[in-house]
């Protein structure tokens, strides 16, 4: 049992991305006090961190149902057609102007202020006695350093996983030197000159195989048909190429499926090099180059490093309060058997909300790409439909959050399995989708 969120005790949603905001407009919509906390600069801060990616889903498939009703008397105008965006285009044409009207109907919005710790006020998640009796207690960090608590009668985690990045290390740590070596996270932005200037004429390692890979590895071989010196190497854990490029032409998601094309076209030309069964155990830097070492012994020197092996949800400021996790997927228990990336893809997933979000801690839920932890199969059809079920528990309207609203597409079955590559050969969104 949740507390009734009031003024002073308002519904707390962290994160003030697509799914973030969505629930905002929820709140709003249902009259419920609500106070989005983000920690970047700006709404949808991100996404514009990987804003020059492109996404797989449509225009019609990202703007949530309750934030077009709340945008539409302000002359906003709905981006038509089957389009889809770039992450940019997406904050641009949807969540800056998301961001204002929950605002102008009473909601606060709060950027620069990061959550580093959850607790019931008075009680670490040691007393037992009264817990679901007290608000729940935010901690915050501004971006000058400052330090307050607010109160929240619940909280909505929509804070997602861009944050953790898995490394490029074999066994889900980073490898010895990785730290201290010179890897970038992130598929780079060759669109910016500086960043261009990083990996022209440069030979470059990308460690991983699913959709962040696939746009890495396209656009480097891009560049090195304009650049001379510009090479890859494409380091794969699994032992051959198969069902690394996707579904392709079969694949429902046609821009998903595109890219695993172009991807296989790239790896294909003289540009690229691909390497198979390289499970990295030790990065090495001398000066401005680096050397990855396999497991086997193999060694591969480069100029520079990229790994997208994937996202991870970061519970650290949760330690606090119950949780009920699943020990693969670091997603809730009663959720995970129903997004394991072995066994299902994006339209496999059954629409869910407040039912298989809720944690042991009452009034607190996991949502978005959070709640899928480690599994890489979301879409933002998936995201508005848990937090509309989920606001309206907080709401206590439970015949809504029971409901289900939302049928979604077949996408293609994803699978790890014998792959053995440290994520699923490929499924349905990328990231922050």
């Amino acid at each position: 049992m949740s507390l009734t969120p009031t003024p002073d005790q308002p519904l707390v949603i962290v994160g003030a991305g697509p799914v973030g905001l969505a629930a905002a407009a929820h709140a709003v919509e249902r009259g419920l006090p609500v106070t989005v906390l983000e920690a970047g600069p700006t709404v949808g801060a991100a996404v514009l961190e990987w804003g020059h990616v492109r996404l797989f889903s449509p225009w019609s498939e990202l703007v949530d149902d309750a934030a077009a009703r709340l945008l539409e008397p302000t002359g906003w105008v709905r981006p038509a057609g089957e389009a889809a965006p770039t992450g940019r285009e997406w904050v641009e044409a949807y969540l800056r102007p998301l961001a204002e009207a929950p605002v102008d109907r009473g909601a606060v919005l709060r950027v620069g202020s990061e959550v580093v710790g959850l607790a019931r006020r008075g009680r670490d998640r040691l007393v037992a006695q009264g817990r679901e009796e007290v608000p729940f207690a935010v901690h915050l960090r501004a971006a000058d350093g400052g330090e307050e608590v607010v109160t929240a009668a619940a909280v909505v985690d929509a804070s997602g996983t861009w944050g953790d990045p898995a490394p490029a290390g074999a066994d889900g740590w980073p490898a010895p030197g990785e730290r201290g070596a010179d890897v970038a996270y992130r598929v780079p932005d060759l669109a910016d000159p500086q960043v261009r200037e990083q990996y022209a004429g440069r030979h470059v390692a990308v460690v991983g195989s699913g959709a962040s890979a696939h746009q890495a590895v396209v656009e480097l071989a891009a560049l090195a048909q304009e650049t001379s010196g510009t090479r890859v190497t494409w380091l794969l854990r699994r032992h051959d190429a198969d069902g690394v490029f996707g579904g392709e032409e079969a694949d429902e998601l046609p821009g998903r499926g595109a890219l695993g094309s172009r991807a296989r076209a790239a790896a294909s030309s003289a540009y690229v090099e691909v390497v198979t069964g390289f499970r990295t155990a030790a990065l090495e830097q001398d000066g401005a180059r680096t050397t990855l070492v396999a497991q086997d012994g193999r060694r591969v020197v480069v100029d520079r490093v990229v790994a997208v092996t994937g996202f991870r949800p970061d519970h650290t400021w949760l330690a606090q309060v119950h949780l009920d996790l699943d020990g693969e997927l670091s997603a809730p228990r009663d959720l995970a058997p129903e997004i394991h990336p072995a066994f299902h893809s994006c339209g496999t997933v059954s629409p869910h909300g407040a039912d298989l979000l809720r944690q042991p801690e009452g009034g607190l839920y996991l949502v978005g790409m959070k709640s899928y932890g480690r599994a890489p199969s979301f879409l933002a059809l998936t995201g508005y439909e848990q937090v509309r079920s989920v606001v309206a528990e907080v709401a206590g309207d439970h015949e809504a959050a029971a409901r289900v609203e939302l049928v979604l597409p077949e996408t293609g079955v994803c699978g790890v399995g014998a792959a053995y590559d440290g994520e699923p050969s490929g499924c349905c969104t990328p990231v922050g989708a």
